[in-house]
């Protein structure tokens, strides 16, 4: 599925719909350039749980935990690390966790610890503040797109 977003108040939305649709046990990727709207989609995913928790950029951080009324979220940004050391474990504690939700940025650092199927969206920058928005969903999380128009 594809869909284009022409500013950031439109990939908010997006990532809204689907941050309802979340359940708990969730793994998604976010992949983009630098500054390609990454924290900006955690964002809206945040706000579509029902949290009413901040979001910001975990770069300098590694990770940030959210609280959603069903399930916590943690984020983590893997764009600082030459190897993830420690945090790769924690990763691994909280892969299958029915009470959290995983949201990935810079991920290649970890595939082989969330090679288990999981949800990947691709921001792909275009011309100003337009974005592509590319999901590759494994069929037993088909669900978290349900809302999202093409």
């Amino acid at each position: 599925m594809q869909i284009k977003s022409i500013s950031s108040a439109d990939t908010e939305h997006y990532a809204q719909v689907i941050g309802a649709n979340l359940c708990g046990g969730e793994i998604i990727e976010l992949r983009s350039d630098l500054g390609g709207g990454k924290t900006t989609f955690t964002r809206g995913l945040v706000v579509g749980t029902g949290s009413a928790d901040d979001v910001a950029s975990p770069t300098f951080t590694i990770s940030r935990v959210y609280n959603a009324p069903k399930f916590t979220i943690h984020h983590f940004d893997f764009y600082r690390l030459t190897e993830p050391g420690i945090i790769a474990h924690e990763l691994q504690e909280l892969i299958n966790d029915p009470s959290v939700v995983i949201v990935i940025e810079w991920g290649d650092i970890v595939a082989d610890v969330i090679a288990t199927e999981h949800t990947v969206i691709t921001i792909e920058q275009q011309q100003g503040n337009e974005r592509e928005l590319i999901f590759e969903v494994p069929e037993k999380y088909q669900y978290i797109t349900k809302g999202l128009k093409q």
